[in-house]
């Protein structure tokens, strides 16, 4: 293997997730356009799928009656009536609404996980996990920053 390889397949694997995000979405936005909308932290988030600290969201703690909507486009996600305390410092909910997410295989961090994301936009939400309450028992772990909670 050359360097020149090796940068190639570098900058491919890093460009990847952004262009198979830009794909098929109904709503897109050049990355010039994310980076004006978004802070740091929200960028980071929706847009190169990392983590927000747990315990940083004050979504976590959150119970007021209403629906989570995606940040990037609005679109409403989840129900405050599918919303749990998972105990994990992350905004979790045992189902989102209908046609609201999309979902991929996830193989970072050595194990196989289920991503979601909002499925108009593309935005990064978090992933499923089957160790949620009845009646899915799937847990939606998702960053805050990810959602705007809209009263009902």
């Amino acid at each position: 293997m050359n360097r020149r390889f090796f940068l190639t397949a570098t900058l491919a694997a890093t460009a990847a997730p952004a262009l198979l995000r830009a794909q098929g979405f109904e709503v897109t936005r050049t990355e010039a356009e994310w980076r004006a909308m978004l802070s740091d932290a929200e960028y980071a988030v929706m847009r190169e799928e990392q983590t927000e600290r747990a315990g940083s969201s004050p979504l976590d703690q959150f119970y007021d009656a209403g629906t989570y909507h995606c940040r990037g486009c609005d679109l409403a996600l989840y129900s405050s009536e599918a919303k749990y305390d998972s105990l994990t410092g992350w905004p979790s909910f045992w189902e989102s609404l209908p046609n609201a997410i999309g979902t991929k295989e996830d193989r970072k961090l050595f194990s196989v996980r289920t991503e979601c994301h909002c499925r108009r936009c593309g935005s990064h939400l978090g992933h499923i996990f089957d160790d949620g309450p009845d009646p899915t028992g799937k847990r939606h772990c998702l960053n805050g920053v990810s959602l705007q909670f809209r009263a009902a």
